[in-house]
């Protein structure tokens, strides 16, 4: 029987992770030079198209179809599941209840969900991970090379990798805890996006010219679109309404907003002032780390969780300049080392494990083999989540180094310089983000034009 209740909050969660990469954009565009601000948001966009597409035709098939050989099915996905046949009026239609409704009693499990909506839902992760890339590589990479990347990169990274975790591949058999995609999205993304940088090589000017953020408002408003969305992310992924929703949507509000203090402390600290840019990048450092944990943690515990993640990652965004990568938006200081932290932190912390009914029972697999070592788990789970990450991002930096290669060898990833100093939007692009060309009030001049003097009677002087 259908969860009525369940399905409107998935379809609601749904549509506010989608948000999410619009709110990316926003963010990442704010934090680029102004000559850069429309290419940075198109590559968001960009990434909606073709990941839309590809999922449609077989990307969910090859994330979570469990058809197909055992052996192959540890890798990836099955076929049956090809432009989502099945997922509507068929067998397949109904997602069955395979979330427990109390964490405390993981025997009792909610109701179902259209296959369809839960599919929507992992459509909007597989977006936001590619988009998530593209920050490492801003100023100086060919959009239709990006779009190209993009297509490759999801087909032979996300999908896998997400099967790998949720759907039934090799980590999932083992165990691994990954709440909302700390390994599957910002470890797979920072990885990738650390293996395109080194591919394309630094900026032009890079650690010579000033690289500073040319709209600090637009990056708090790409922030705060992507605290919202994210409430959807992690509460959405219980795919039911009950009491973990309920914990994940409170940890994700507490991890936040401890991690951005942090940051901002860190910054007061070793600079003498606390920033806006820190309190957006350490926002969404402590959204990046409690992903994995959501629903695994306490409240409290989320608090130091939080705080962590923002102090590491405050200094980790400047390794970059200690080991000479051009990570533009610091994709890999941000998104790979806190998925890092949220995903491996969970080895101590995780209190509340995820089972997922006659699944967890064909595994042989224990409500204590997911708990962490402060809470009477073993080593096991530790190790796990030690593993998790380490395959997947070793996994994503050499695939993603390869298909950067091929590409740049091929078609060229990397605009001329010329162009790169001129500014992508306008090459690429033939548009500018803002036009300043022209003041219109009375007696004011124009900065590039005759000026117009607004009267009772027009006249161009």
């Amino acid at each position: 029987m259908i969860d009525t209740g369940s399905t409107a909050w998935m379809i609601a969660a749904t549509a506010m992770v989608l948000l999410m990469t619009p709110g990316l954009a926003l963010f990442y565009g704010g934090m680029t030079r102004a000559k850069s601000v429309l290419n940075m948001m198109m590559m968001s966009f960009a990434s909606i198209i073709t990941v839309t597409i590809l999922w449609v035709l077989f990307g969910y098939s090859l994330a979570f179809d469990a058809s197909g050989n055992d052996l192959i099915n540890k890798v990836v996905g099955g076929l049956d599941s090809i432009g989502l046949s099945g997922l509507f009026g068929g067998d397949g239609a109904v997602l069955a209840g395979l979330v427990a409704d109390n964490p405390q009693d993981p025997t009792t499990f909610n109701d179902n969900i259209p296959a369809l909506v839960f599919s929507a839902f992992q459509l909007t992760f597989a977006i936001i991970t590619v988009a998530l890339i593209s920050g490492a590589i801003a100023d100086r990479a060919k959009f239709g090379a990006w779009v190209v990347f993009s297509i490759v990169w999801a087909t032979v990274v996300y999908f896998p990798v997400a099967h790998w975790v949720w759907g039934g591949g090799w980590l999932y058999g083992l165990g691994i805890e990954d709440f909302a995609g700390g390994t599957v999205v910002h470890i797979n993304a920072g990885a990738a996006g650390l293996a395109l940088a080194i591919v394309l090589g630094k900026r032009a000017g890079w650690r010579k010219d000033p690289m500073r953020p040319h709209n600090l408002p637009l990056v708090l408003l790409g922030a705060g679109l992507l605290w919202f969305g994210w409430f959807g992310f992690n509460a959405g992924s219980e795919l039911a309404v009950d009491q973990t929703t309920g914990l994940a949507f409170m940890n994700t509000q507490v991890a936040t907003a401890a991690a951005a203090g942090a940051w901002i402390l860190v910054e007061k600290l070793r600079d003498g002032n606390s920033t806006t840019l820190g309190v957006a990048s350490g926002a969404v450092a402590g959204l990046v780390a409690i992903t994995p944990a959501a629903g695994f943690i306490d409240p409290w515990v989320a608090v130091i969780l939080g705080l962590l993640a923002g102090a590491v990652c405050a200094y980790a965004v400047g390794l970059k300049y200690k080991l000479g990568y051009d990570d533009s938006l610091d994709v890999v200081g941000v998104h790979l080392v806190g998925g890092v932290i949220g995903a491996v932190s969970l080895g101590f912390i995780s209190a509340y494990p995820f089972l997922v009914g006659d699944v967890a029972d064909g595994l042989g697999m224990s409500r204590e083999q997911g708990l962490g070592l402060f809470y009477g788990g073993g080593l096991s789970q530790l190790g796990l989540q030690v593993l998790g990450p380490v395959a997947v991002g070793l996994y994503s930096f050499i695939a993603s180094w390869i298909i950067g290669k091929i590409i740049d060898k091929t078609m060229g990833f990397r605009i001329a310089e010329e162009k790169e100093v001129t500014g992508i939007d306008i090459t690429t692009h033939a548009e500018t983000g803002y036009d300043l060309g022209t003041i219109h009030a009375s007696g004011v001049a124009s900065v590039n034009g005759p000026v117009t003097v607004t009267t009772e009677k027009k006249v161009d002087a």
